[in-house]
């Protein structure tokens, strides 16, 4: 029983020490362009917070990144496991389903 109350003390200990040593959220500078169709009005996203997380349009075909800042295209709708980088500066066909997101470094 010693041993369980010494392992979530030192799991609280750690957990309040990566809570305390947390930077803010920066906002990336720039903004995220979705083209979806060419009867649609593009998508954008201005000044897109670090690690936020941006469920794309349903009919997303292509994302242009003119941030400062890297973001990932998801092949899910939360953000989770690794995402295709697309660079500042940089584009990426994002093919349309609705199952894709995009995160910001």
């Amino acid at each position: 029983m010693k041993l369980l109350g010494s392992l979530v003390a030192a799991f609280a200990a750690a957990a309040a020490a990566v809570l305390v040593s947390a930077v803010p959220a920066q906002a990336a500078t720039g903004e995220i362009v979705v083209f979806t169709t060419e009867l649609e009005e593009v998508t954008t996203y201005q000044d897109p917070e670090s690690g936020s997380c941006r469920h794309l349009p349903l009919t997303a075909h292509v994302v242009i990144n003119q941030t400062d800042s890297d973001v990932f295209i998801h092949a899910n709708a939360f953000c989770f496991g690794p995402g295709v980088l697309v660079a500042p500066d940089r584009g990426w066909h994002a093919p349309p389903s609705g199952m894709f997101s995009l995160s910001v470094a």
